[in-house]
């Protein structure tokens, strides 16, 4: 995937190996993974993790893209991703994942928009999920925003979810 795009405000460039320090440091923030499950702790398995999402090729037109403000070009944000769920489909999701210091202006949203725009128009797909956790009300605030309908309460990984999907008649409704 080389894939990279622009909004009013952010670069999204294809996540690389580049970004692999600044992915750890995001995770190792408690308030950032907080609600997620997983080891975020820095070790073995959090690398290897992180490592083999980076590296793994998605299929053509999913991936994850590293998140950069046009003002600060070099300053990792975060990323925002479209890939099979949960790496093996065959549904396909939309996350987002952000530093801290990048919450509550838009950051996401614009992303998540951008990607969501790329999947409807360049991708071709007719429908995309999402996920988070019941109480991430950041997360779930972008997921409204950017288009989401809420399906159902549920679990993942055995903590309370809300999931969300989009469809390419959701997407053509809130088109101008």
């Amino acid at each position: 995937m080389n894939l990279h795009f622009e909004t009013p405000n952010l670069l999204l460039r294809p996540r690389t190996l580049e970004h692999f320090e600044a992915c750890i440091a995001m995770d190792l923030d408690p308030q950032v993974t907080r609600y997620l499950p997983g080891p975020w702790d820095g070790g073995e398995e959090h690398r290897d993790f992180v490592r083999s999402r980076i590296e793994r090729d998605f299929g053509e037109h999913c991936g994850y893209w590293a998140i950069f403000a046009k003002s600060a070009p070099e300053e990792f944000l975060g990323w925002v991703s479209f890939i099979p769920y949960e790496a093996v489909g065959p549904e396909l999701e939309m996350g987002w994942r952000l530093v801290r210091r990048a919450w509550g202006k838009g950051i996401a949203s614009e992303a998540a928009r951008r990607i969501v725009e790329h999947a409807f128009l360049g991708a071709g797909v007719e429908r995309i999920v999402a996920d988070a956790h019941a109480l991430n009300a950041g997360s779930l605030a972008v997921a409204r925003k950017v288009g989401f309908r809420f399906v159902r309460d549920g679990e993942f990984e055995g903590l309370p979810s809300k999931f969300f999907e989009m469809t390419r008649a959701d997407f053509d409704a809130r088109r101008p």
